[in-house]
């Protein structure tokens, strides 16, 4: 049954895919000009002049000379045979261009669920559980001031503590020595040395929030009849609390891998270029100033595809975790 769910999922993926890419190159193509106009552009700006003869050239050297139909039927089928294109601006091939960063940016992106899950869980039980105390008080407190706090001044604040007062090397996820430098023990090493700011710093704003869902939800399972039926029949409160009412009150955590995973490249460009970040996001929104509609279109896609996978994921767990899910 659950196999025939996932198959099932997986086949519409497909069609929204699909859809997807339409409205992506759409969407990058509905700015004024293209990216050759932006290229005169800046070539104006440097006094530098192209004559008719050259910019036609380059049009039709980049394919702009063609419809727009013709040119998203020409990216799609290079996509179904793993060619993303050529980014205008790099002169380089999209894929080598995103896949590096793309990695990174998953790697982050599933620290940062860890570091969500790992404080907000235990926090936000602890927070209903002992309703109005003292401990209950703080996280709320904590939890309001992370929510209002952006996270590119958190990262100003902990880049310069981390500097001043601890020395530590913040910026980047590499040092300079291992920036270029092939993957070995020793890079992936120095990897999560460099995680714990960018962690902390993305994590603070989903953290705070889903402190505060937990506790909600616990709040509102922990006086159904059935926790006082299950109190009755003897059973401590500890194993009481976490068998059932915390079960059922996981379903914010589950759901959020859906929204996490692109949240993370799309809502924290700001943060990757303060923190000089390595990572999707300020790559995509330098193609998208651009126009580099080739580099811009394969990271709208392949965060689409993060979104998909990831409520794929989410709806999983879901199904596994709370009974009341059905599978139709």
């Amino acid at each position: 049954m659950l196999l025939r769910y996932i198959l099932k999922r997986i086949f519409w993926m497909i069609p929204f895919l699909f859809a997807v890419s339409i409205v992506a190159f759409l969407l990058i193509q509905a700015p004024p000009g293209d990216y050759l106009t932006t290229y005169i552009a800046k070539l104006g700006e440097s006094n530098e002049v192209l004559d008719q003869a050259s910019i036609e050239n380059l049009r039709e050297r980049f394919g702009l000379d063609k419809p727009l139909y013709v040119q998203y039927f020409r990216w799609v089928g290079n996509l179904l045979q793993g060619d993303f294109g050529m980014s205008f601006e790099w002169r380089q091939p999209v894929s080598d261009l995103i896949w590096g960063r793309m990695a990174l940016t998953v790697t982050l992106s599933f620290a940062t669920l860890l570091f969500t899950w790992a404080v907000a869980f235990p926090i936000g039980v602890y927070s209903a559980v002992r309703k109005y105390s003292i401990g209950d008080y703080v996280a709320t407190t904590l939890g309001f001031i992370g929510l209002a706090t952006p996270n590119f001044l958190l990262a100003l604040i902990l880049m310069y503590i981390g500097v001043v007062h601890f020395g530590a090397d913040v910026g980047g996820l590499f040092s300079n020595e291992y920036k270029n430098a092939p993957w070995s023990w020793a890079k992936v090493w120095d990897l999560i040395q460099h995680l714990w700011l960018p962690v902390i710093v993305l994590g603070t704003s989903a953290t705070a929030s889903l402190i505060r869902i937990m506790r909600a939800n616990l709040l509102d399972e922990l006086h159904r009849p059935y926790v006082d039926t299950a109190r009755a029949k003897g059973l401590s409160e500890f194993w009481l609390i976490m068998k059932y009412p915390v079960r059922v009150a996981l379903n914010p955590f589950i759901s959020t891998i859906g929204w996490v995973l692109p949240n993370l490249v799309s809502g924290a460009v700001v943060t990757a270029i303060v923190l000089s970040l390595p990572t999707a996001g300020p790559l995509m929104l330098q193609a998208l100033l651009a126009q580099d509609m080739y580099l811009a279109g394969a990271f709208v896609l392949l965060l689409s595809s993060l979104t998909v996978v990831g409520m794929l994921i989410s709806d999983i767990l879901l199904v596994l975790l709370d009974p009341r899910v059905k599978y139709d």
